[in-house]
């Protein structure tokens, strides 16, 4: 934290220097306690970051005792358990972080804000699993509760433009819906019908070279009919090797926009070469990870300087994923998984406790968009008329 004074310094130097260590212990101290669930390799990127920003982390979660303990020592994390209650129920946790197997969401998502947890939260694993955290978070509107796609932060996407099916895995439900909210999020649009093919090349794997069959999808192809007259095409491959790249490409009639990797890249149609835009300074990182890291910077901002520690400035995290979304998002992978079976267009039908989506006026510039993840496998292509 820096300060700016104008008087001199050499005549009130521990004044001063008083002055900015208060503030600083404030501002530490308004920030809310928070529980993590899950130990998971997002769990490992996530709880560094919310510590660098003076979030305490005070408890974890994990399946079992073992894991949620060899977790907290890694992490210095001072409590550890292997049961909800224990983490949701902490004195001094007043905001949760779901990062566990989608089975696990709701449940712990709806219990939080039922006992006055704000809540961040991945996906859930089923229509009615979204509802229901949509009803809480409708029950309970003065406490956060967001999904966390983090890719909604990343400075180049806000620049002026598992294993069983049956349990939520796959690459349509883990890596998809996060691109569904995304082209959501980009356009202020959202699909009406939809049409997809899902398969499952590799049937057998599991962790640490097991055999354990697979039922949950690594390859999805669908296309989006979103209203404005948006097309979208989307192809998620995870059978390919390679170094990951992350590409997303808008292609319009006065030139086109390149999100590579963290940094943002244009190219009017008069032009010979492409410009950098904005170079973000991720230091390697890949983008999920820097939108990441950019999600907890707001998240500090939302908290800091409030008079209770569960209280919250909603500006700051005004871009983020609402359960709504989340809602939204798990009805479009519900009519992507109805096509697969069917082999039809199926309509898109978010549930009726559910407000109307709110959209904007419809662009006059045509877009494509690609992207790219692991070398190129999954390709998005968006036709905005």
């Amino acid at each position: 934290m820096s300060a700016s004074v104008n008087f001199d310094v050499s005549l009130f130097s521990q004044e001063i220097t008083l002055a900015v260590w208060n503030e600083t212990e404030i501002c530490l101290i308004m920030l809310p306690g928070v529980g993590v669930f899950g130990t998971g390799q997002t769990v490992r990127a996530l709880v560094p970051l919310l510590q660098k920003e003076g979030f305490p982390v005070q408890a974890v979660w994990g399946r079992t005792q073992e894991e949620a303990e060899s977790l907290a020592s890694e992490l210095d994390i001072p409590f550890s358990t292997s049961k909800t209650d224990d983490v949701l129920l902490h004195p001094e946790v007043h905001l949760v972080c779901i990062l566990t197997p989608p089975p696990h969401t709701r449940q712990i998502a709806v219990k939080a804000l039922g006992i006055g947890k704000n809540v961040i939260s991945e996906q859930a694993a089923t229509l009615t699993d979204a509802c229901k955290m949509v009803t809480a978070a409708r029950y309970y509107p003065q406490l956060m509760s967001i999904m966390g796609n983090s890719l909604r932060f990343l400075p180049a996407f806000s620049y002026g433009w598992a294993w069983e099916e049956l349990m939520g895995g796959g690459g349509l439900h883990t890596v998809g819906s996060c691109i569904i909210d995304l082209l959501s999020h980009l356009t202020g649009r959202r699909a009406v019908r939809v049409h997809g093919m899902l398969r499952t090349f590799v049937r057998q794997g599991g962790p640490a070279g097991g055999i354990r069959s697979v039922t949950a999808d690594d390859y999805a192809c669908f296309q989006l009919l979103m209203n404005g007259g948006v097309v979208c095409s989307v192809t998620l491959n995870f059978n390919l090797p390679g170094t990951d790249v992350h590409e997303i490409m808008l292609v319009g009639s006065s030139g086109r926009l390149i999100a590579r990797g963290t940094e943002l890249c244009g190219q009017r149609a008069s032009m010979q070469v492409e410009e950098l835009l904005l170079s973000d300074g991720g230091e390697g990182v890949g983008p999920s990870v820097r939108g990441l890291n950019s999600m907890v910077t707001q998240l500090r901002l939302s908290f800091q300087a409030q008079e209770d520690r569960r209280s919250w400035a909603r500006h700051p995290v005004s871009m983020a994923a609402s359960f709504e979304d989340g809602l939204y998002v798990q009805t479009v992978v519900d009519a992507i998984k109805r096509s697969n079976r069917t082999g039809e267009w199926e309509s898109v039908e978010v549930n009726q406790t559910t407000e109307p989506c709110q959209t904007n006026t419809t662009p006059t510039v045509t877009f494509c968009i690609y992207y790219y993840k692991t070398k190129p496998i999954n390709i998005i292509h968006l036709l905005l008329q």
